[in-house]
Formats: C-alpha cells, sequence, structure tokens
C-alpha cells in the first residue's frame, strides 16, 4: 500500500472572534492510523469546485456534524431541526456525486450516512427522540468515545467483514437517522429498537459504507474493531489508485442535481 490520499469533509465554524474551517481532529487520526493521507475538504470552495477539489484524492470520507437540510428529501423543517448548513449540503452532494463517477471507494459517518441517503433518494427522521422514541439513548451525555448501545451487523456484510464483528456496542451521537432507505443502498446494520446502523451497496459494485455511529473517536482504542472500518476505505482507494476498479453508473438522484443545478441557481430538493 502507497498512503493513498483521503478527502475529509469538513466544516466551517465561528469561533475565538474568526471563522475558521477544517475537521475534527479524530478524522485525521483515525485516517492516519490507517495509512492514509487526509486532505481536508472546506464547504467554503462550494460545489462549482467540488470536481476539481476530489482531484488526485483516491477516496472520499463523509463525516458527522449538521442536520441535513429537509428540502433535500421532500420534508418541511421541523421545531426539532437543528440549523442546516445549504452551503455544506450542496458541497458534500457534489463531492458525492463526483466521487461516485470517479468510482472513488466513499465511507460515511453519522451524518454522512444521512447525507448518502438523501443523495441517492431516501429520506431522514428530523427528531428520533420525537419521531420514533424508544428506550435507548442516541444522543447520550458522556464522552464521545464511550460505547453505548448495541448494534447487530449482517454476516457477510462489507461493514461485518470491515469490523471483523456482527455484534457489539458502540458510541452514538445523533439524533437523526435514516426513515426510507434509497434504492441502491443495503441495510446491514441495526440498533436494537430497528433503527439503521450501517448501510452498504451491493458487493460486486462500486464500494460504498456508511454508518451511524463515530468510529473516528476510538481512533486511540487500539482493539476497537472500528480500525477496521478506515483500513478498509484506505485499502480500497489504494486499489482505485493503481486503477483496478471497474466503471460503472449507479443513480443518485439529488446528488446529480446539485451537479445539474447549482452553478444555475436552480432549487435543489426532492418533489413532496
Amino acid at each position: 500500500m502507497s498512503f493513498p490520499r483521503i478527502g475529509i469533509s469538513g466544516v466551517v465554524r465561528h469561533w475565538d472572534e474568526a471563522d475558521r474551517t477544517g475537521v475534527n481532529a479524530a478524522y485525521v487520526r483515525a485516517v492516519l492510523n490507517g495509512g492514509g493521507v487526509p486532505v481536508i475538504l472546506s464547504p467554503l470552495m462550494g460545489s462549482a469546485l467540488a470536481a476539481r477539489a476530489l482531484e488526485g484524492v483516491d477516496g472520499l470520507l463523509l463525516t458527522g456534524g449538521e442536520d441535513v437540510d429537509p428540502a433535500l428529501y421532500g420534508a418541511s423543517a421541523s421545531e426539532w431541526l437543528s440549523p442546516p448548513s445549504r452551503e455544506r449540503d450542496l458541497f458534500e452532494l457534489a463531492l458525492f456525486a463526483t466521487a461516485r463517477e470517479r468510482r472513488l471507494p466513499i465511507l460515511g459517518i453519522c451524518r454522512g450516512i444521512q447525507l448518502i441517503n438523501v443523495a441517492m433518494g431516501g429520506t431522514l427522521y428530523q427528531d428520533i427522540s420525537a419521531e420514533r422514541p424508544s428506550g435507548i439513548q442516541h444522543r447520550p451525555d458522556g464522552r464521545r468515545d464511550s460505547r453505548t448501545h448495541g448494534i447487530r451487523l449482517t454476516p457477510g456484510s462489507r461493514a461485518a467483514q470491515a469490523l471483523g464483528a456482527t455484534d457489539f456496542s458502540v458510541n452514538s451521537s445523533h439524533h437523526q437517522a435514516i426513515r426510507e432507505l434509497a434504492s441502491g443502498l443495503l441495510a446491514t446494520g441495526w440498533t436494537e429498537d430497528g433503527l439503521i446502523e450501517a448501510a452498504e451497496t451491493a458487493n460486486g459494485s462500486h464500494w460504498l459504507l456508511a454508518v451511524q455511529w463515530h468510529p473516528e473517536e476510538l481512533h486511540a482504542q487500539h482493539a476497537a474493531p472500528e480500525h477496521g472500518l478506515f483500513a478498509a476505505l484506505i485499502r480500497e482507494a489504494d486499489q482505485a489508485r493503481l486503477g483496478s476498479v471497474t466503471e460503472g453508473g449507479e443513480e443518485h438522484p439529488i446528488a446529480d442535481a446539485v451537479q445539474r443545478g447549482a452553478k444555475r441557481g436552480e432549487p435543489i430538493g426532492r418533489s413532496s
């Protein structure tokens, strides 16, 4: 393996009287631990530059953060919605579409699995506790690396192969989740209350894997199975860099709409 470059989607935050852009250090450390070279992709570049931003990048990591704009999946904003970032949504949708066209492997984390589902035509719960309450705390108080609830994975799935397990506990920190799974995705992981915790494309197709918990926060736990997620992404990125991935064309309707319409200022979203 020769240290493939992994693009990591970033955020913009106002902190200490200045606008700053970047990513949580845990993502960078997790990619470095897996043998990749992190490349931070700021949403300040905008969707028009997404394709250029991915030039020379071998794989894409879509990170956690803001709620996805519900207009993108044909829903009105609920009272429980945290303020979305339209700028980030459009940039990441364009990154996703470009990565798919170029057959780059993609790993989604937390917001990342939600963004991928919306990009491919699925929908979200805007707030789990209000729309689908259960006895599980999906956004508990405490440390971000604390394992708080169990999940189960489909044996033989990409997720199970990468993690080397099918039943274990994860660190959870989210209030949204997949509601309707997009066509083209397979659910391969669930929480004890039945929420989708992992999704992926079918074996033999373009490599895509996404999880709802935060594996990057476990980078310092040497025995954590989550290291396998980053190792899998980087292994696939190395193969993609060497040109061993065949061409193909899956559909991703919302992400495609961003590429077609963002430069023209057209509204982007799924019809209700």
